[in-house]
């Protein structure tokens, strides 16, 4: 299940990077008293009484202006607003409710996503009588907070999750094998993308950079219902010179979040590249099905052992990939890309892959005896039980007698014995490690 996803919009300078950053504990965005200072939205992940979620800083919104750089700030925060489950509206409560807010308000009905109304600027004591106007809006009783002080964000952030199950219900996507292609830009994702629709759906061209949102395209397949996520190339930061680009990165993370299997796409002619680790680890962090298609293989010269040594290269630098699929295609001319969806329904069914809780001890009971568990001065570090406690990824726990002893060296080795044992094809493992006394709402 992906986590859901708020986007944090308003005016400039009500607050919002400074909300932000109280929210995620660590100071990312830039905090300034000059309108316009965060053009680039921010993404971060964080959790609230147990419930995990993505949050997203905006640039402020001018609703009308003629200025370039405010005007691809609106278009950015449009953007956010799309890709959120639940809107944060902070408003400013000393200099109380604007013309502007009104027409930001009315962009918000016209999202119909969950909306929180957030009155910034509040600090302790009576409230001022502007705050009463905020009622105009009609988005709700606002919420009273001072970013700054850190008052009332419990309360807000309680209002917050209280609208996610809310907005999913709301938002019910039927259900379906959600397939995101990744990678930089220009390797062919939108052309993959068309040949699996069997039309041209989405945009192809030369120019990298082509496809600026993530666009939504179904497909049935087999029996099963698809839906094909065609991202906007993600750059190096330094290769973002138009704001537009950099707005589409968090289209590709928040595609990768709500996916259920990724096909990392990498250029035959350039290898795998430092951008392709960055990209290929974003899924990998996300707990994604992960499937590495090698596209353009046609303009290869081949050899005896072309494929074979081309697969060693990538193992190597993508290490973190060990358990993912290679496929080595050409989108223009065809060449492999009738196996695709076979491979993504096959990795699919591995991510929601059960093990028996008898058959998993088994295995583990004998690994140890293989390889005996690692010791610290004479203690010796014991597994009394094993047990999958979740999908997508593969979860499992370790009921042992010393989490110091647990060495990153065996449970690499235990987490191969798993694979050898029950496949896993295409998924990360993760493990929780437990120790006698541990309380399990910790794991």
């Amino acid at each position: 299940m992906s986590k859901p996803i708020v986007a944090v919009v308003g005016r400039p300078n009500v607050g919002k990077s400074t909300f932000f950053n109280r929210i995620i504990g660590k100071r990312v965005s830039i905090v300034e008293d000059t309108p316009g200072v965060t053009r680039d939205r921010i993404y971060a992940e964080t959790e609230w009484n147990g419930v995990s979620f993505a949050i997203i800083d905006t640039g402020g919104i001018e609703p009308s202006t003629a200025d370039v750089i405010l005007s691809q700030m609106r278009q950015q925060a449009q953007i956010a607003m799309e890709t959120a489950d639940v809107i944060l509206f902070m408003v400013d409560g000393k200099e109380g409710l604007t013309s502007s807010d009104r027409e930001v308000a009315s962009m918000l009905y016209r999202t119909g996503k969950e909306v929180v109304l957030a009155v910034n600027k509040i600090d302790k004591g009576q409230m001022p009588e502007n705050f009463y106007d905020f009622y105009e809006l009609g988005l709700g009783e606002p919420v009273a907070i001072s970013s700054v002080n850190m008052l009332g964000l419990g309360d807000l952030l309680d209002v917050i999750v209280s609208k996610f199950q809310l907005s999913r219900s709301l938002d019910q996507e039927e259900e379906s094998l959600k397939l995101a292609v990744i990678g930089k830009p220009n390797v062919g994702k939108s052309s993959l993308v068309n040949a699996l629709l069997g039309e041209n759906r989405v945009i192809v061209s030369d120019i990298a950079g082509t496809t600026r949102d993530s666009i939504d395209s179904p497909l049935e397949y087999e029996g099963r219902r698809f839906t094909l996520i065609d991202t906007a190339g993600i750059r190096r930061r330094s290769r973002i010179e138009e704001n537009i680009e950099k707005y589409s990165i968090i289209r590709a993370i928040a595609a990768i979040e709500r996916s259920d299997v990724c096909v990392v796409m990498l250029d035959a002619r350039e290898g795998v590249t430092e951008q392709d680790k960055k990209i290929a680890g974003m899924a990998h962090e996300a707990g994604k099905g992960i499937i590495v298609a090698v596209n353009k293989w046609d303009l290869i010269e081949k050899e005896t052992n072309t494929m074979k040594e081309f697969t060693k290269e990538i193992r190597k630098e993508l290490v973190f990939l060990s358990y993912a699929p290679v496929l080595f295609i050409s989108v223009l001319t065809g060449q492999r890309v009738d196996r695709l969806l076979d491979l993504a329904l096959r990795v699919d069914m591995e991510c929601a892959k059960r093990v028996p809780t008898g058959q998993l001890n088994g295995l583990i009971s004998d690994a140890m005896l293989m390889n005996q568990p690692p010791s610290d001065k004479g203690k010796k570090l014991k597994i009394y039980y094993v047990s999958q406690v979740g999908v997508k990824p593969p979860l499992f726990s370790f009921k042992i007698n010393d989490r110091q002893l647990m060495h990153f060296s065996y449970a690499r080795y235990l987490e191969n014995k798993i694979r050898e044992g029950f496949g896993f094809e295409g998924t990360s493992i993760k493990f929780v490690f437990r120790a006698k006394g541990d309380d399990p709402e910790n794991l």
